[in-house]
């Protein structure tokens, strides 16, 4: 058992919170306690289907293996006020953030934890997502510093932080409610420039299961998570065209997110989901981000024009392919959309 909290925010959404719950549950390495927050549920089944979940738990359906399930109850405030009370509530130095619609592949917390146990300046970790629903896919953000970060947004929501940045950074800023709260998020995590100090992390690892054994962290992490897909210089492969102008090796000792380069995450995409409707209030946001951290797009200015550049000379390249009558690049993008650019958004209209 590690010395993480998993915090999973639902509202309203029926039997779909109980396999969030069962995921966390199902890890490899288990987490000491599971914190539901029910953000102002007032669908009755909703409300019974957590009921019945702590009452399972209770009476060892399923297994819990020792792990703590207890629900917080709320009213309706949104997702950046149910993921600050849950992470409030919560007492280990990780928490991994779970949306109550996704599930955690068996070994997210197992991959994930190592690359913050190995590298102090990581103030959050991740992985890829496998998609399902509407879309099936493979999805794979990158994370990195900051200068990866102000073009796009390069880790999923559901990710494991570090507790003590959460709390210097001031958390998730909860007048947002229209998304992007995550991107949000993220680029105040590495605005902080948050390297944790060691007693935040290393103490509350040693009996995880072998989780001290890094072996192959550094590869996936300690480089601020870029990934080498393969190809990256083939222009038909969109997300290395893409990343090629904007992923960089953090310096030692700037604030990173590191990416475990294979899937740990089942995204349920639909037509109505946030990351979907979210995009028609994609450019209001992104001006509130830039207003409101706008120092660190006046240090990263060069990244950001880059780094939107570089998707627009990806999206050119998909185009024109298509227009020669070459389908191979379109065919990668449905089966490996981008992440934090609208690319996923836009494979599961595409679908629906």
């Amino acid at each position: 058992m590690a010395a993480v909290t998993v915090v999973i925010t639902s509202c309203n959404q029926g039997p779909l919170i109980r396999e969030a719950v069962e995921s966390a549950l199902s890890q490899t390495v288990r987490p000491e306690r599971i914190i539901i927050v029910d953000d102002g549920s007032d669908d009755q089944a909703s409300v019974n289907v957590l009921s019945a979940i702590l009452d399972d738990c209770r009476h060892g359906v399923p297994d819990t293996g020792g792990v703590a399930v207890d629900l917080i109850g709320q009213v309706n405030a949104g997702p950046s006020a149910a993921r600050n009370r849950g992470i409030a509530a919560a007492e280990t130095p990780f928490v991994v953030v779970l949306d109550g619609d996704d599930r955690l592949m068996p070994t997210f917390i197992e991959r994930t934890l190592p690359l913050l146990a190995a590298d102090d300046s990581m103030v959050a970790s991740s992985g890829w997502l496998r998609t399902f629903g509407v879309l099936d896919s493979v999805v794979q953000p990158t994370g990195g510093d900051a200068g990866a970060f102000v073009s796009h947004n390069c880790c999923p929501a559901t990710c494991m932080i570090r507790r003590s940045a959460w709390e210097r950074c001031g958390g998730y800023d909860e007048s947002m409610r229209s998304g992007f709260e995550d991107w949000d998020f993220f680029l105040s995590l590495l605005e902080s420039g948050l390297a944790a100090k060691a007693e935040d992390g290393i103490d509350g690892i040693g009996d995880a299961g072998g989780i001290d054994d890094t072996d192959g962290v550094e590869d996936a992490g300690s480089a601020g998570g870029a990934v080498d897909i393969g190809g990256t210089k083939d222009t038909g492969n969109i997300e290395a065209v893409r990343d090629a102008g904007n992923t960089k090796n953090p310096k030692e000792g700037t604030a990173h997110i590191g990416i475990v380069p294979e899937p740990l995450i089942e995204y349920r995409t639909a037509p109505a989901s946030s990351n979907v409707t979210s995009m028609t209030k994609r450019l209001d946001l992104m001006r509130f981000l830039i207003t409101k951290h706008r120092d660190l797009y006046a240090a990263h200015i060069a990244d950001a024009i880059l780094g939107v550049e570089a998707i627009s000379m990806s999206r050119l390249t998909m185009w024109e392919s298509l227009m020669r009558g070459d389908t191979t690049a379109s065919q990668t993008f449905m089966t490996h959309p981008t992440y934090g650019d609208g690319g996923m958004a836009a494979a599961v209209r595409l679908r629906s």
